[in-house]
């Protein structure tokens, strides 16, 4: 597939949803790897450094990219229908969203919601902690064409059906990750700090 703007950022499904053609980069069943998050949260504790000193690390890329870069080689290898980038926009909760809501996130490019990423993976960067994020999508928010918004019960099935692909991810991802690290997170607060 192809459009005046260029190709798709991935590939397209498209599936037939009550009689209507629905054309997706990213459905029910699939991993993202994500590689951006966009935090519209509040009222989180999101740092360790309250002071004396003042700490600021570098957030420009949250997720660790030799831990990004073996999930989706795993992935692929064990034939995981899988995404290699995504923005992940963490919502407050615990509610779902409004449907403006969603279609301000899909208007703005963010594929996944979700409300656990931040500030998680600010604080591990904190911490020198390598983190990624493997998103299991388990439905469409607040609904596509006629089919019904999020549901409680819906989101456990689709974890439930997928359960299985997870852990072999997680499972084969671990033992491959590398003993000694070179990337950003090893070294984040390097630089990072100032005392006043």
């Amino acid at each position: 597939m192809d459009t005046p703007y260029g190709p798709p950022s991935a590939p397209v499904h498209v599936a037939e949803i009550e009689g209507r053609r629905v054309a997706f980069d990213i459905k029910p069943g699939d991993f993202v790897v994500c590689d951006q998050l966009v935090d519209r949260t509040h009222g989180r504790a999101d740092t360790f450094y309250e002071g004396p000193q003042t700490t600021h690390i570098s957030f420009a890329d949250p997720y660790c990219p030799t831990m990004r870069e073996v999930a989706i080689a795993k992935g692929r290898e064990l034939g995981i229908s899988l995404h290699e980038r995504g923005t992940v926009v963490v919502t407050q909760g615990p509610r779902f969203s409004t449907r403006a809501e969603s279609a301000w996130f899909q208007h703005q490019g963010w594929e996944i919601v979700n409300m656990t990423q931040y500030p998680e993976a600010a604080l591990a960067r904190e911490l020198e902690i390598c983190y990624a994020n493997i998103s299991l999508v388990t439905d469409y928010d607040v609904g596509v064409g006629d089919v019904p918004p999020v549901s409680h019960e819906e989101v456990i099935r689709v974890f439930a059906e997928n359960q299985q692909r997870l852990r072999d991810l997680l499972f084969g991802v671990i033992p491959a990750l590398p003993e000694t690290r070179d990337c950003p997170c090893a070294t984040a607060l390097e630089g990072a700090r100032f005392e006043a």
